[in-house]
């Protein structure tokens, strides 16, 4: 799947949002809040032990009342939370006496910390006695007429939250009984709901139990055992009084939009929806609601969209009971079922008015049109007596305003028996490709400016799925939404840019540029092939446009050349004299009349030409030429269908094309990508069978691990997974560990592992059939007992290249048990923490797959080529064949290996190998005399191998299989000793015994064996003559393990399958940085085999903890929860997994920064004791510390374009420590600058371009990039840029502060704004940690690296030194034990930087210093390059650290148009502030 971009645009600013979040000043100043926090809770937070005594003046007059003012904007609801009023007063003040005002405080400040994204609900989980009170009273005000409707809207929303944390026990106490099948008790009549649990046993058997459950309780129990079922029943009344009343305000329709959106979700998860849905139809909820004056009225178009995706779900085709979905057949037999009942009752009670309704055929009678006419003939009676028989309701409550006449009551009859699309049909409709309509439709253009007030109108990725095909419905829509968003986004900055223009009538031209975008003429129709049997549209539509590269640079243009084909290319009318329209009469602007758009076709490249008509193929290669051109002409392959529309009309849409426009090729894979998601919601690809339910998020979260299912294997050859019996017996805790019969005490690997079963245990008495709801699942024994085995490995030769390549990696024991699960059939699910292993793990993991079963393939997955390519290399590293290796997609060109890994790079490599063993060959014919072209091809080689070489080992075999063979015999017999002549000698030892000689002789033989049987794969090679086919035969039958990113899994998924291509494993690298589709469709990538799906294993490595997919729209982020991943949503719903627990990347004080995270997380052995953890990082005190950076020049972050943020004050300080460790020779290979926003990495790369790039004294760092980019990295040395300095932004997500702690080994930088992430509820760990440390980066002199200076405990307290005091005059900070620390903590040669300026000054010095030895070094400047030697003189006047800054001149300070337009398109959350 493309990766995440963020395009600028006027569109996508959303003001309301970004104003929403507090400043710093806001929360830390002197603002009411602020001082009311500082008098009531901040302060004496720290000493509370007991209940915190709460006011209630302070909060009814100072907290409820203004609020309540300014009707509970987001920002003051921000500031509390962000003052910890939640955590530090109301909860802990909460009791059962606290007042409703107490109760609705906390439900705000939870929306809001929901609403960011933060965690709500562990702060209650300590109380949950207090909780369900608090619950309960949330539950009775959302009934509570006598509230405004915008509080009960916010207690609504509070409720949603609640129904989306399923996963949380508290949570899900609270709510289970809300949709109980106690409900039942609401519908309509006694008669209905027996006759629906008659004709289902189980749910009977949960009625009676209901009921018994509350006929044995007391009085107090069955009042609220009343309640919790009538509460679903009074909201859905309250709803339709609200939808019925006369004057209705917009608080109002608010509720109604967040209550549909409550039941939606309730329908859209199984649990939920098993009882809710019958009594939502038997209410007639949807026919109320579209008959409600609500509905009608033509402001509440978002009222209607979330009622359409309420139909979705209430009629969606799957079993409420059982969770079975239906079939398309299936789905239409019901539906002609229930007509067969209206049916049989018309005739019985109507045969005069009905006779043809009853008679006709199902087909007939399924349209609203048909049915309604049919009805009219029957009276107002008439139509409420057979709405009455066929036992639908026909009466509410008085005390609703809803009016039950002749109109609704057909509305009901209509919506019950009409034909409904069913989720295929609604996805076979969408279109893949967008027009101007799907791109500017209103349900999309909500998301623009979206900041969690109102809903959405989409569905939601949840906790679980009606269905598989419910996923893959879901996917589509949002996958398909969020693409046309980001297209929608380049259209509209390309046109900004551009600044289309008519100064006369019909004519538009371009004042402006865009590098994405182009004017043209208007496409020509080159081809419309004439439609297919049973097909309207045509078969194929051919176009072409000429562009012009002349005027653009020459970046640009080979920007243009490098399209390829399928790319996808938007074709648009643009008319600027449609944004000249004018209020003057015309009425207001619409949004694509805003953008001069009038159009937009989308088209797939299939050639470029030149000007001349010949294909350009190799770009460099045509301009390297003569009589080169600038016009290309583009053959373009244009969709069908819009064609057949546009070209039906008068006017034609193609006439009016006047501008193309590509996106980047990273970004620009959502065609084929959306293809292969709908081609899954059409096909009937099913799940593994011991995967489906625990994908869906039902049955026993265990159910699909190897300890759980039938075809555990029982015996396992772990190879060189075990170094030796010490690590054998470590690495299995808690197993009996017993030698197998034929073995005694220990010896050494390679070791056979084999389970054994413990005999059943006999049982007098019948086990009851009763499951308590908490019960443990039963384990297959107390104590698992192991045999152990060994064998000896084969000799495979005499060649050092015959020797097996073995681990040498010392696994811990949860790295064991995660190889062990891994190896086992099932899922298994790897946590694993920075710097733990889990690639080592998942390496071995495949290593001892491909070894056990040989005939099984292994598919490989990872979020981006870089971890991918990462893990394969290990891979390569393993005694694995190469040949059995292959790595698809185009990052296989990055791939640091000797061979090539690529379908074609394979090929050619099987081919190279076929002349390298053909030569053996010949080499080997000529050993023995055997005369004629044994080597001219695969072919003739297996005749030599068959005529020669069989015959000659069988006779060998032969003479040696007596045991009265000696060795010299053996030896002499030996057929191949010329051959082997070239091999370390003596190839058999003088001193070698039988068994010896013949093991050698054995090892040579397969050496020999191996040559004909590589030669034997081959041979289709040479028989294949298409490269195309050869590729496809490589995938299909050599290859055994095939990697590949998961975007390009989902691209050709559907090329993949077509080959018949099969496999039985799948390993996912960094599984939870992938989307849930992504996580889905490799799982989903071959056919079924005999109804079955063949997959075995899958194996998921990731870090829940770290950074997740990133999607850059708020909108699909938080409120469709796009973001998440099947690896996070497994977690979740409590599937077992393995957490490594010992980390060896970071010294233990750097890894004790994120440790928090990670409660059980150590540090290996060696991170103690190795050299280079235990010695200090030369020139600097600390090991890590975090910098204190000031306003520089009087600013903090600055914001050039929009969401491009940057900081030139953290800028320039990181750069300074960048060549501060230059000069003491630290290599720039071990140093990585990383900023948490794409705008700072840009400014950071500018000041190092113009400071060190063309310095050899400094050089470049080996990587400057952004925190998301670098997830899975490492590097020795890390300076860190936080950028903020008026809110903490996207760091508050501790996420992305974890990664961006654990890159670093040996020493960490960190420059940011104390004041800012101090104070921070979330980030509160980890800074009290660096904050223990002085805020002004202190250095040692007199060091180069490396040094010898041991690491010491320097940790100072609070306090701090050198006048750095703290802000607020805490005593802390002061005296004299302040003094005493900071003299035990000093170093010698120690020295504090005071600012970015200071640091400067003293980087100039010395680099003065080390030019002057430089040129004392080498004899003169002659000898010193000249970008040193001008080093002194443009230190003082250029570098903004110590000197002063001619902003824009140098790209330092202001990003000029054109980096920004690409500095906008970035991956990760630094692209945008919400």
């Amino acid at each position: 799947m493309p990766p995440a971009k963020r395009v600028k645009s006027s569109a996508d600013a959303r003001p309301s949002a970004a104003s929403a979040r507090p400043t710093t000043d806001e929360v830390e100043g002197q603002s009411e809040f602020a001082n009311l926090a500082r008098q009531h809770w901040l302060q004496e937070a720290s000493k509370r032990s007991g209940k915190v005594k709460v006011k209630n003046d302070v909060l009814k007059r100072d907290l409820w009342d203004t609020l309540e003012k300014e009707d509970f904007p987001t920002k003051s609801l921000l500031v509390l939370e962000g003052l910890q009023v939640l955590e530090s007063y109301l909860w802990p003040g909460y009791g059962e006496e606290s007042s409703n005002y107490h109760v609705l405080l906390i439900i705000l400040i939870v929306n809001a910390k929901r609403r960011e994204r933060l965690d709500a609900w562990e702060i209650f989980s300590d109380r949950p006695a207090d909780f369900s009170d608090l619950f309960r009273r949330a539950l009775s005000l959302a009934v509570d007429n006598t509230i405004s409707w915008t509080v009960r809207t916010h207690v609504l929303v509070f409720i949603i939250y609640a129904f989306q944390s399923l996963d949380c026990a508290i949570i899900r106490k609270e709510c289970a009984p809300l949709v109980s099948i106690s409900i039942w008790h609401n519908l309509s009549t006694e008669e209905k709901r027996n006759a629906i649990l008659e004709s289902n046993p189980q749910v009977k058997k949960a009625w009676r139990a209901s009921s018994r459950r509350y006929d044995s309780a007391d009085d107090a129990t069955k009042a609220r055992l009343r309640f919790e079922r009538s509460w679903l029943y009074t909201s859905v009344l309250d709803l339709l009084n609200v939808l019925y009343s006369q004057k209705t305000k917009p608080e109002q329709v608010l509720y109604c939009e967040r209550f549909v959106e409550f039941l939606t979700d309730l329908q859209s998860q199984l649990p939920t929806r098993r009882y809710v849905n019958t009594l939502l139809k038997d209410l007639h909820v949807l026919p109320a609601l579209t008959l409600s004056p609500v509905y009608t009225d033509e402001a509440n178009s978002l009222l209607r969209d979330l009622s359409s995706l309420l139909t979705h779900y209430t009629y969606f085709t799957v079993d409420d009971q059982t969770g079975v979905q239906h079939t398309e057949t299936e789905a239409y037999n019901q539906h002609c079922a229930n007509l067969a009942n209206l049916q049989r009752i018309a005739l019985r009670n109507f045969p005069d008015k009905l006779t043809i309704l009853a008679l006709s055929n199902y087909g007939s009678i399924d349209t609203r049109p048909e049915l309604e006419g049919l009805l009219a003939a029957l009276t107002d009676e008439e139509i409420q007596k057979l709405t009455s028989l066929l036992s639908l309701r026909t009466s509410y409550p008085d005390s609703i305003g809803l009016a039950v006449h002749r109109k609704f009551l057909m509305e009901v009859l209509l919506s019950t028996f009409e034909r409904r699309k069913t989720f295929q049909d609604t996805a076979r409709d969408m279109s893949v490709l967008p027009t101007e309509e799907t791109l500017l439709e209103i349900g999309l253009r909500r998301t623009d400016h979206y900041d969690g007030s109102h809903p959405l109108a989409l569905p939601k990725l949840n906790l679980q799925y009606l269905s598989v095909g419910d996923f893959l419905w879901r996917s589509l829509v949002l996958y398909r939404c969020e693409s046309f968003y980001a297209i929608r986004q380049n259209i509209e900055d390309a046109l900004t840019r551009l600044k289309p223009e008519s100064k006369r009538p019909g004519e538009t031209t371009f004042a402006g540029s865009s590098k994405m975008a182009l004017p043209i003429a208007k496409p020509t129709i080159l081809d419309v092939a004439p439609p297919l049997v049973g097909d309207d549209i045509p078969a194929a539509v051919k176009a072409e446009v000429v562009i012009d590269l002349r005027r653009v640079s020459e970046h640009v243009r080979r920007e243009w050349e490098s399209l390829r084909p399928d790319d996808v290319l938007f074709l648009l009318a643009v008319d600027a004299a449609k944004s000249k329209k004018t209020m003057n009469g015309g009425g207001p602007l619409t949004d694509a009349e805003k953008l001069a758009l009038v159009s937009v076709r989308a088209a797939e490249v299939v050639q470029i030409l030149d000007d001349k008509g010949r294909a350009i193929r190799d770009v460099q290669a045509y301009f390297d030429g003569h009589n080169r051109s600038y016009t290309r002409r583009i053959q373009l392959k244009l969709d069908a269908t819009s064609y057949k529309k546009d070209t039906e009309g008068k006017n034609n849409v193609y006439d009016c094309i006047n501008l193309i426009l590509r996106r980047s090729g990273r970004e620009n894979n959502f065609k084929p990508v959306l293809q292969s998601i709908k081609d899954l919601t059409l096909s009937d690809v099913p799940l593994a069978s011991w995967l489906h339910e625990v994908f869906l998020g039902y049955g026993d979260p265990a159910g699909a691990t190897y300890k759980q299912l039938p075809n555990r294997i029982k015996r396992i050859d772990y190879r060189d997974t075990f170094l030796d019996w010490q690590h054998l017996i470590e690495s299995l805790p808690g197993k009996i560990i017993e030698p197998s019969d034929d073995v005694s005490g220990s010896f050494g690997a390679p070791y056979v592992l084999e389970t054994v079963e413990a005999p059943a245990e006999k049982t007098d008495s019948k086990p009851s059939k009763k499951r308590r709801r908490d019960a443990e699942p039963a384990l297959i024994s107390e104590i698992e007992t192991l045999k152990v085995s060994t064998y000896k490995p084969p000799n495979n030769g005499p060649y050092p290249i015959d020797a097996p390549k073995l681990n040498s990696v010392r696994f811990t024991p949860t790295q064991i048990e995660a190889i062990i699960s891994g190896t086992q059939p099932g899922l298994t699910i790897v946590v694993g923490p920075p710097g733990t292993g889990k690639t080592d793990v998942a390496t071995q993991i495949i290593n001892n797959i491909y070894h056990n079963f040989p005939e099984q393939k292994t598919l490989l997955i990872a979020h981006s080529n870089q971890a991918l390519n990462q893990l394969f290399a290990k891979i390569v590293a393993l005694d694995i064949d190469e040949r059995h290796l292959l790595r698809l997609g185009h990052g296989e060109e990055d791939l640091e290996t000797e061979g090539s890994f690529s379908k074609h790079g394979r090929v050619e490599s099987f081919l190279e190998n076929r002349d390298r063993y053909l030569l053996e060959v010949n080499r080997l014919a000529a050993s023995i005399g055997a005369p004629g072209a044994h080597g001219n091809s695969a072919e003739t080689a297996g005749y030599f191998n068959s005529a020669y070489i069989l015959p000659m080992w069988a006779k060998f075999t032969e003479a040696t299989k007596s045991p009265d063979v000696s060795a010299e015999d053996i030896v002499k017999a030996f057929p191949f000793h010329y051959y082997f002549s070239d091999a370390p000698q003596p190839l058999f030892p003088p001193d070698a015994d039988r068994e010896a000689v013949l093991e050698i002789a054995n090892g040579c033989y397969r050496h020999i064996s191996k040559i004909f049987t590589e030669l034997a794969d081959v041979l289709p090679f040479e028989i294949l003559r298409r490269d195309r086919d050869k590729a496809n035969y490589l995938l299909t039958n050599e290859a055994r393990i095939i990697a590949m990113t998961s975007t390009h899994a989902a691209m050709r998924r559907g090329e993949i399958a077509s080959l018949g291509f099969h496999y039985d494993n799948v390993v996912m690298e960094e599984a939870a940085q992938i989307t849930e589709i992504e996580n889905f469709i490799p799982l989903a990538m071959q056919k079924p085999k005999d109804g079955q799906m063949p997959l075995q294993r899958v194996v998921l490595c990731g870090d829940h903890y770290q950074n997740s997919p990133v999607i850059q729209s708020l909108a699909f982020r938080q409120y469709a929860n796009l973001e998440q991943s099947l690896f996070s949503r497994l977690v979740r719903l409590g599937v077992p997994t393995i957490v490594l627990d010992q980390q060896g990347r970071a010294r233990p004080s750097i890894s004790s920064l994120y440790k928090w995270r990670y409660p059980s997380l150590g540090d290996l052995p060696h991170t103690q004791t190795q050299k280079e953890f235990l010695t200090a990082n030369a020139g600097f005190k600390y090991d890590y510390q975090f910098i204190n950076v000031p306003d520089y020049k009087g600013k903090g972050e600055t914001e050039p374009t929009s969401h491009f943020i940057q900081n030139l004050g953290e800028a320039e300080y990181a750069v300074a420590i960048y060549q501060y460790m230059r000069l003491l020779g630290y290599p720039a290979s071990k140093i990585s600058i990383l900023a948490t926003y794409a705008g700072q990495r840009a400014l950071i790369r500018d000041v190092l371009g113009h400071r060190c790039a063309k310095n050899p004294i400094f050089g470049m760092p080996k990587v400057v990039t952004t925190v998301d980019k670098y997830q899975g990295e490492q590097n020795d040395y890390i300076i860190l840029s936080l950028t903020r300095t008026s809110r903490v932004g996207y760091l508050r997500d501790i996420r992305r502060l974890t990664v961006a702690l654990s890159r670093a080994r040996l020493g960490l930088y960190i420059v940011g704004r104390r004041q800012v992430f101090e104070s921070c509820y979330e980030l509160r760990e980890a800074f009290e940690l660096l904050l223990k440390r002085p805020d002004k980066l202190a250095l040692v002199t007199g060091e180069l690296w490396p040094t010898e200076r041991l690491l010491l405990n320097t940790d100072a307290p609070a306090g701090e030194e050198d006048g750095n005091k703290e802000a607020d005059g805490d005593s802390k900070g002061k005296g004299q034990e302040v003094v005493v620390s900071t003299a035990v903590a000093t170093v010698p040669g120690e020295a504090i930087m005071e600012g970015v300026e200071h640091l400067g000054q003293y980087v100039y010095e010395m680099t003065n210093t080390r030019i002057k030895q430089l040129r004392e070094e080498r004899a003169g400047l002659a000898a010193v390059p000249q970008a040193v030697a001008a080093t002194g003189e443009s230190l003082v006047e250029d570098v903004a650290i110590g000197g002063d800054e001619q902003e824009g001149e140098d790209g330092a300070q202001v990003v000029e148009e054109d980096d920004a337009e690409e500095g906008v398109r970035v991956e990760g959350f630094e692209a945008e502030e919400d």
